[in-house]
């Protein structure tokens, strides 16, 4: 069964968050995925009142930026969420934008080698083991958390370039690809994960997460059209869809038989109606298998 979820992006302010988590919630909608972006709204703060104001929906953050954390305050965040909320959070990290990670001196040389590190201490850390490393970037002398998870915690890893995915298939538990990924991209990440799987010899399942920008109403691919081209995206085939319930519902299916395991809808940045969205989500959900 493919999964099925809406992302509450971070051009709303924060204080629209509570009303679209509890429609999530009540329309029986699997995930609810946030954003960190840079200079908006805080990952782990939004999750954590997300998941206090619902009972059932998961709530993603999609993704924390590495460079902006040390690994014993991530891991300290996640071990908490999960312990308050078993089961329900999603993480993922990632580079990061890296124009913004100069804007706050955060930029790293070698963003590839800080994110091996981060996951490989961060997935330590959660599996409650104690840890000292001297990394390139990470260094930690004998840190423990003092309330691991009670059970197994995935940690998903953002990923674009090759790379990256292929240290995601090595080192994360999953991979997170953004709106700007066709079917045909999602072949090709599969391919390059599996490659980073296999060399690490890893045979566990690997989630792979897909964004799929999406609008619906009367002027809904005028917006798509918009979004695109702002993106310098409009020249791609195959990305993003405008349309109704069963449009989008078979843009989900191109995107899962491409090997997505789960599908979050991505509403354009102008989305008039974010609990609409929602609802929008929930109808698209009955439709897809």
């Amino acid at each position: 069964m493919t999964g099925l979820g809406a992302v509450f992006r971070p051009q709303l302010p924060p204080e629209r968050l509570r009303a679209v988590v509890q429609l999530a919630d009540a329309t029986g909608l699997e995930e609810l995925w946030l954003w960190e972006d840079c200079f908006r709204e805080g990952g782990i703060s939004a999750a954590a009142a997300a998941l206090a104001w619902s009972e059932q929906v998961r709530v993603g953050v999609g993704l924390l930026p590495v460079p902006l954390r040390n690994v014993a305050i991530t891991a300290m965040e996640v071990a908490t969420l999960d312990r308050l909320f078993p089961g329900r959070a999603i993480l993922g990290v990632g580079h990061g934008v890296q124009d913004w990670m100069g804007q706050v001196g955060a930029r790293v040389e070698s963003p590839v080698t800080l994110l091996r590190e981060h996951l490989d201490a961060l997935r330590a850390l959660l599996r409650g083991e104690r840890l000292t490393t001297d990394g390139r970037y990470v260094k930690l002398d004998d840190v423990a958390l003092d309330w691991p998870p009670t059970g197994p915690v995935e940690i998903l890893a953002g990923a674009t370039g090759p790379r990256t995915l292929r240290l995601a298939g090595a080192a994360a538990d999953g991979t997170i690809l953004t709106a700007s990924t066709a079917p045909d991209g999602v072949r090709r990440a599969r391919q390059l994960i599996d490659e980073g799987r296999e060399s690490a010899g890893r045979t566990e399942p690997h989630k792979v997460v897909v964004y799929l920008l999406t609008a619906t109403g009367p002027d809904a691919a005028t917006r798509l059209r918009a979004e695109l081209a702002e993106e310098g995206l409009e020249s791609v085939p195959d990305l993003g869809v405008a349309g109704d319930a069963d449009t989008v519902a078979k843009a989900v299916h191109r995107l899962a038989e491409a090997g997505a395991d789960t599908v979050i809808l991505q509403p354009t940045g102008d989305e008039p109606d974010p609990e609409a969205f929602v609802r929008f989500a929930a109808e698209v959900r009955a439709l897809v298998p």
